[in-house]
């Protein structure tokens, strides 16, 4: 099957994030590691009231993921969600391949932009390499010829 971009968005319970942070993210990457799912960006994205409760809280931490896994996974992430007592709910949403690479910039906390003039910049150079070495090569040639 094929792998897919996702976007994956974890209510957290606030009070146990609060007590122990790394030991909350580190089921979430539990979770995450037990259905293969590779992860491009990770972060907090908000903390605070809920607009109604949810399992009786009324604060939760939203974290924000973004993850390469198999669609055939999908399902046993939901059911891990639910048996895990840390993650109230969770929503996945697949990515189009075109809003990935801004995505994942922005939640690294880069500029989109300079992304995308950083990839061109590469793919130029990218370009520009194999003429410098036909150029190399022919100058090469020629010495040899004339000598």
């Amino acid at each position: 099957m094929a792998v897919n971009t996702y976007e994956v968005m974890f209510l957290i319970d606030s009070n146990k994030y609060a007590g122990d942070p790394d030991g909350s993210l580190g089921e979430i990457n539990k979770i995450l590691e037990r259905v293969g799912a590779e992860t491009l960006a990770a972060r907090p994205w908000q903390d605070g009231k809920l607009a109604y409760p949810v399992e009786g809280r009324r604060k939760g931490l939203h974290y924000l993921t973004y993850l390469k896994m198999e669609g055939k996974n999908l399902d046993e992430l939901t059911r891990l969600c639910k048996l895990n007592d840390i993650v109230l709910r969770h929503l996945t949403i697949k990515l189009d391949a075109a809003l990935v690479e801004p995505m994942v910039a922005v939640a690294n906390g880069e500029s989109p932009t300079a992304t995308a003039e950083k990839a061109a910049e590469e793919e130029k150079a990218a370009s520009e390499k194999p003429a410098a070495e036909e150029k190399s090569t022919d100058e090469a040639s020629e010495e040899v010829t004339t000598a």
